[in-house]
């Protein structure tokens, strides 16, 4: 597999990279070149100047991953890219830290009018009464967004001892109560008890253009304020006139609604506008994280690993990731055994939960059973990005159900269906240290068997001889059985075998067990375990 990186990342980064795939460092490629390679690559690694548009994607058939070395992806057309089929992945957190720092930089560098004093410094003046600041100690931050960098700048201005006040309308007020921050109900509400107002929201439509002359008419007179998020949450013209009236009293920018900022921007007559080029993210530490971590989820993503950075994905937390990760496997497995297993095409599909694993965001172990589910006889490649086009596409319908209950096992995953002969389930879990898959519900039949790559499932009158029977016919033609088991729901009733084989069953095989006095169904099953 090739990998571009298009823009300059960590060399840590392009190290991982090099130990699994060819990598063509190309900083000085052009959005043109790169649409006209676009098929040489499976994946391709930008950071913020690259605008992968849909028109560069259009004719992209090979392509697989896109890598932001960064948190934003504004410069992805994501909605094209998951038409694609190609997972977007970025580097969230690299750079919180960072952004966070910044923020404050730049309200200290407000506060004490430090930027001035400096400039007046180098002009050989010695202008001590004229940058008279002021204390930050026991004023109230107000923070718009508590993500994770709204977080890690609350957390730091608290131990600066200030009082610090948040509205996030996503965040819960036990989260809130956790981190020891006030809770806004209303931006209104943070505008009118706020010193000072840091800005961390995302960029989208009911956030550009937040900050606008009406808001700024609800803030406290002298508010200073700080913008490292986007520029187009800041109504720039409105800033204009709040600054001109006195409104407010400085503010300290490192993004703009048009970057680079323009020579003619009206911000630029202002001493008490501190700005920066979009510097938030731009240390050592955070460029090396940033290059790093999308590093590694490309070579996850590429090699059946489990990304937890995709954005065209559910988003899982990484703790909640390293309990639902050794599931993922066993979900997709039991997806595609009950697609090879079902009597004609399934119209709905419930993912039950059951146990500890219950308590979990499961949205990625269901995605995962859906990819299975669709990977059975798909003409395309299958991935977490398509699975649910191409499950629509087949008129499947997904859903979950949870049972925190499970007297059996610590952890239960089963998928329930029906098919043209009744009640089908394929059930699940993981066994010890290793994390082992078990399938231990086939059919409507326990069992306990490890997948394996040929399998082979058969339904049949539970009668003396039936195994040695079957076990003859398969060794018989050379076929070694690897391991084997049987579930019955009672004595001399139905039963169900499964085995496990070193090689696939010939179809001619097949018909031959299907002949077998009493055996009323056969099922080769081939998985793709680990893909």
């Amino acid at each position: 597999m090739k990998v571009l990186v298009k823009e300059k990342i960590a060399e840590t980064g392009i190290d991982i990279l090099k130990q699994h795939f060819e990598v063509e460092v190309r900083t000085d490629m052009t959005d043109a070149e790169l649409k006209e390679k676009i098929n040489d690559y499976d994946a391709v690694i930008v950071r913020s100047a690259t605008q992968v548009t849909a028109d560069i994607l259009e004719n992209a058939t090979r392509l697989k991953m896109i890598g932001r070395a960064g948190v934003g992806v504004d410069n992805i057309d994501v909605k094209a890219a998951t038409q694609k089929g190609i997972m977007v992945v970025n580097a969230p957190g690299s750079n919180s830290l960072s952004v966070a720092e910044h923020a404050l930089g730049l309200l200290l560098a407000q506060v004490r009018d430090i930027p001035n004093a400096n400039a007046s410094m180098h002009a050989g003046r010695w202008e001590k009464s004229k940058f008279k600041g002021e204390e930050i100690t026991g004023k109230t931050l107000g923070i718009l967004g508590l993500g994770k960098i709204g977080v890690l700048t609350a957390q730091r201005a608290k131990g600066l001892r200030m009082q610090v006040i948040a509205y996030d309308p996503y965040v819960s007020p036990e989260r809130f109560e956790e981190l020891g921050i006030e809770r806004a109900e209303t931006p209104d509400q943070l505008y009118a008890a706020s010193d000072y107002i840091s800005i961390h929201l995302p960029k989208t439509p009911e956030t550009i253009g937040m900050i606008n002359d009406e808001a700024f008419a609800k803030m406290k007179k002298g508010v200073r304020i700080i913008n490292c998020a986007r520029g187009d949450i800041v109504d720039e013209a409105a800033l204009v006139r709040a600054l001109e009236s006195g409104q407010v009293a400085s503010a300290g920018l490192d993004v703009f609604s048009k970057e680079p900022l323009p020579s003619d921007s009206p911000l630029l007559k202002f001493a008490n506008v501190i700005m920066t080029p979009h510097l938030g993210a731009s240390t050592t530490e955070g460029q090396d994280r940033a290059g790093l971590i999308v590093a590694e989820q490309i070579v996850a993503g590429l090699t059946g690993g489990v990304v937890s950075y995709a954005v065209n994905i559910p988003a899982v937390s990484e703790e909640a990731m390293r309990t639902i990760g050794p599931f993922l496997p066993l979900a997709e497995t039991l997806g595609q055994l009950m697609a090879s297993i079902a009597e004609g095409p399934l119209s709905k599909v419930t993912v039950q939960y059951s146990g500890e694993i219950a308590e979990q965001d499961t949205r990625l172990l269901t995605l995962a059973a859906t990819k299975g589910l669709v990977q059975v006889g798909a003409e395309e490649t299958v991935n977490y990005v398509n699975a649910p086009t191409l499950a629509a596409e087949r008129g499947l319908q997904v859903s979950e159900a949870r049972d925190r209950r499970s007297p059996d096992y610590t952890n239960l995953i089963t998928l329930k269906a029906v098919d043209r002969e009744g009640e089908l389930n394929t059930a699940g879990t993981v066994f010890g240290p290793r994390n082992r898959m078990r399938l231990v519900q086939v059919y409507r039949h326990d069992i306990d068997i490890e997948p394996s790559a040929h399998m082979v499932f058969l339904r049949y009158e539970d009668v003396p001889g039936m195994i040695g029977r079957i076990g003859t016919i398969i060794g018989g033609h050379g076929i070694n059985i690897a391991f084997m088991n049987v579930g019955r729901k009672k004595v001399e009733g139905k039963a169900v075998m499964g085995l496990a084989l070193d090689d696939p069953l010939p179809a001619s095989v097949l018909d031959e067990l299907r002949n077998i006095p009493g055996v009323d169904g056969v099922r080769a099953v081939e998985l793709a375990l680990g893909e």
